[in-house]
């Protein structure tokens, strides 16, 4: 089950969630696709859009049940990035945790 990662605004998430389903940020609706991170990208990409934030919350899904519209594309540097072109169900979210801020401004993912 490989996972993949959605950091998002908790209160954008707490509204998805009442709506049951996540159709993005201003980002993703301006993209046309839900951004998600990797495990190794995901700390880079809370430093880059993200940073001084601490009202965030990080979803973990899981890849494998997203179907043929989840698109791994290029984007930083060429790597390739997670990309769904549909909204985010919440039943196929694994879990959700809050995404504080460590005394050195970086965010704390712990262990993912």
């Amino acid at each position: 089950m490989p996972l993949i990662y959605k950091i998002a605004p908790k209160a954008l998430w707490a509204e998805a969630e009442q709506a049951g389903v996540f159709t993005g940020a201003p980002i993703d609706l301006a993209d046309g696709y839900i951004h998600f991170s990797t495990a190794d990208q995901a700390r880079e990409t809370a430093a880059k859009h993200f940073a001084g934030q601490s009202d965030l919350v990080l979803a973990a899904i899981d890849a494998d049940q997203l179907g043929d519209l989840l698109k791994w594309e290029p984007s930083r540097g060429g790597e390739l990035f997670p990309h769904l072109y549909r909204a985010l169900r919440m039943d196929e979210v694994k879990s959700v945790r809050p995404l504080p801020l460590k005394p050195d401004g970086a965010h704390d993912f712990g262990d993912i």
